[in-house]
């Protein structure tokens, strides 16, 4: 055993530093000899070294070591700095995973008794970056625990409890049952102490005849084993006095009545040797059939494997026995450490990504519904970690949300009515619009009115209020409360807002509304308000409608030879049917975007110039000269295609920014922008010539410049 360490020298021969390079060993003597001579020894030098101490017993390699003695002797920091960061890459997500963790145990501690451990388990994970910071944690939990004696009474309630109910868990969820069944038995000996005293002082008692028995039992397993030819180890299997109590609680027996008081394991090199020795037992000893549990063939979600079988043993007394190979039980034993290499992003092929997937999988799983010592109730999605974000109330409950989860979400998951009288957020203390997108640790306080007014605009997805189909949800449901006039008049008024916004303002509804199934225009409208319907799906029906059923007529252009369709040269953006090498340009008077119906003009100098078929110049040509008219279809180009966009706002400081800002975000370019403002009003008008890939890339635009505080209406130009 490795002494105790009490100063800097014995605390740098621990087994676990063998793990780091030579020159960062040495690095790491100067920088702690001189720390130790300028500031004194900490006291927390002998939970350092034992915390060192499990992380080797764990198989934890040179970063993970390196990162829990800088954590633990933060002093050292600075002077290893520069040798650490280049030899230990992953050295800053640890150190930085171990800082965040302290946020997890400060909301605990400001928790009452109904803490909602599965949220902090959950916050955990979300904000430590690197898994292997989770090893770290476990192992100074469990040195913290075993010098809680010395604590104050006040202080070790507290670290019990907050090992009760994160550590101990999360030490089960990974299989390390080492660390597991001491971070229990040290918790409740410290919540319990009576309890814990009692069953304690039973089990000394009856010591030396378990013992004798264990002892007869065991020579009795050997012997046949040794006949039939199995090679195995057989041993006494030890109890942990917290699963003890767990069982007498769950089965709502005494201690006298527990029969895995006497239990024993067999260890052999095969799985199929598991089995024959299983035979043995059975034929040796009469078998309880309802204590018999194959986890061999059906693993227990953390990856346990063994077989567990109860007998009527030796002068009639139950006998507990479990059987496994030699790797199950390093896996029982040592869990994830067993098999895992601690790093994610070293090269292990495709086993090693498994590892990794599996590994995440686990650490999300809820604890085990049949028989699981785990303190965490429930059942979890099957959603990983990283596809959740964990937000804070202002008391510091944990709220739950999915990947991209707005304020105005977190409001609708806190109570319906809450997110109906939703008017304003502050995160972390400061304001922040509804659309605002939480990230995992964010403290989060919603302000209300007092009287529910949801907004329908809430509803439309380009606006980015609400990520979460529940919160949409809830807020249709308020609107499928209200009255059918109040619908019909606020669908009739964002349908027509996006309509102009897109210049369609003049089209007919009535092939939309059965595209939809609505039975009349106005039905349309009702779903439109309920957000059944965006007002973006009815544009771009629009626009397929009049694509298939909008042509122009061509009958009277002569035609000398069979129609074809011909390219135009290089990488045209359009296909114009009969005729060829013919410049084509878009018209500037109504500037059409892919996805829009076209038609051509052939001028007398510039080529064919393609409109819109519902350009009322087009359609002043076209009454003029019919016979110029041709077909266009779009063709296969890319490079984006020029709109101008016209905005109207309340001018203020970074609006601009704002709008500009917005575009690139959308992946579209500026080419031109121009201003007009009007001081009387406070308005500024901006037309802005954009470059944009098609249709339904403008139309979220258009919604999204029209969402940006200020702005009053932003719309297509021409």
């Amino acid at each position: 055993m490795v002494p105790p360490a009490h100063d800097i020298a014995t605390l740098l021969q621990r087994p676990a530093l063998q793990a780091l390079p030579a020159p960062l060993r040495h690095a790491l003597a100067d920088a702690a000899t001189a720390a130790a001579a300028r500031d004194g020894m900490p006291d927390a030098i002998d939970i350092l070294a034992d915390t060192l101490d499990t992380l080797a017993t764990l198989g934890a390699d040179g970063e993970v070591i390196l990162a829990a003695v800088l954590h633990g002797l933060p002093a050292l920091q600075p002077a290893l700095a520069a040798a650490a960061g280049k030899q230990v890459p992953g050295l800053a997500d640890l150190l930085e995973g171990q800082v965040a963790a302290a946020q997890v145990w400060a909301l605990h501690a400001e928790q009452s008794r109904g803490v909602n451990t599965e949220g902090l388990r959950r916050l955990l994970l979300a904000i430590v970056r690197d898994l292997r910071v989770v090893t770290i944690l476990l192992a100074r939990q469990l040195a913290r625990m075993r010098a809680a004696g010395a604590l104050p009474e006040e202080a070790r309630q507290a670290l019990a409890r907050l090992t009760r109910d994160i550590h101990a868990p999360l030490a089960n969820r990974l299989g390390i049952w080492q660390l597991k069944w001491e971070l229990e038995d040290l918790a409740f000996r410290y919540l319990q102490p009576q309890v814990y005293k009692q069953i304690a002082t039973q089990l000394d008692e009856k010591r030396v005849g378990r013992e004798r028995y264990i002892g007869a039992v065991l020579d009795a397993l050997r012997t046949a084993l040794a006949e039939h030819g199995i090679h195995a180890e057989v041993s006494g299997r030890p109890k942990h006095i917290y699963s003890i109590w767990r069982k007498m609680q769950r089965k709502q027996v005494g201690f006298d009545e527990l029969y895995d008081l006497r239990a024993v394991r067999i260890a052999v090199d095969d799985v199929a040797a598991c089995y024959a020795a299983l035979g043995i037992v059975h034929a040796l000893w009469v078998p309880i059939p309802s204590e018999f549990d194959d986890y061999i063939a059906r693993p227990k979600a953390n990856d346990y494997r063994s077989l567990h079988t109860a007998v009527v043993g030796p002068e009639g007394r139950t006998l507990e026995v479990q059987i496994r190979t030699h790797e199950m039980h390093a896996q029982a034993e040592l869990g994830v450490a067993a098999h895992w290499k601690y790093k994610e992003g070293k090269s292990g092929g495709d086993a090693f990504d498994r590892k990794i997937a599996w590994m995440r999988r686990l650490l999300d799983g809820a604890a085990e519904g049949t028989g699981s010592e785990g303190t965490l109730a429930g059942e979890l999605d099957a959603e990983l970690v990283e596809d959740r974000v964990y937000a804070l109330t202002p008391k510091g409950e944990v709220v739950d949300l999915p990947r991209g989860g707005t304020v105005l979400d977190f409001a609708y998951h806190v109570h319906t009515m809450v997110g109906h009288r939703t008017r304003g957020a502050k995160v972390n203390g400061r304001i922040v619009p509804l659309n605002h997108v939480l990230r995992s640790g964010d403290r989060v306080e919603i302000l209300t009115s007092k009287e529910p007014e949801p907004r329908r605009d809430w509803l439309l997805q380009a606006n980015g209020f609400l990520a979460s189909g529940r919160s949409r949800d809830k807020v249709r449901a308020w609107f499928h409360k209200l009255d059918r006039a109040r619908n019909l008049q606020a669908g009739r008024e964002l349908l027509e807002k996006e309509l102009k916004r897109l210049g369609l303002h003049h089209a007919d509804l009535t092939g939309a509304a059965k595209k939809f199934h609505a039975d009349s225009v106005d039905e349309l409208y009702i779903q439109v308000a309920l957000g059944d319907v965006g007002p973006h799906q009815v544009g771009r029906a629009l626009h397929e409608e009049q694509r298939a059923v909008t042509e122009p007529d061509v009958s009277s252009l002569p035609v000398r030879r069979p129609p074809r369709k011909v390219a135009t040269p290089g990488k045209s953006k359009f296909t114009v049917q009969g005729v060829g090498n013919l410049l084509v340009q878009l018209a500037r008077c109504c500037q059409p975007v892919p996805g829009e119906p076209i038609a051509g003009y052939l001028t007398r100098v510039r080529g064919v110039t393609v409109h819109r078929t519902d350009c009322i110049a087009f359609a002043r040509l076209a009454a003029t000269s019919p016979q110029r008219v041709l077909p266009v279809e779009w063709g296969q180009a890319g490079g984006g295609y020029e709109v101008d966009v016209q905005v109207t706002a309340f001018d203020r400081k970074w609006l601009l920014k704002d709008i500009t800002t917005l575009i690139a975000q959308e992946e579209a370019n500026v080419l031109d922008i121009n201003s007009q403002s009007n001081r009387a009003s406070g308005r500024v008008h901006l037309r802005l010539r954009l470059k944009v890939a098609d249709f339904g890339q403008l139309s979220t635009l258009l919604g999204k410049l029209d969402a940006l505080p200020g702005v009053e209406d932003a719309r297509r130009s021409g």
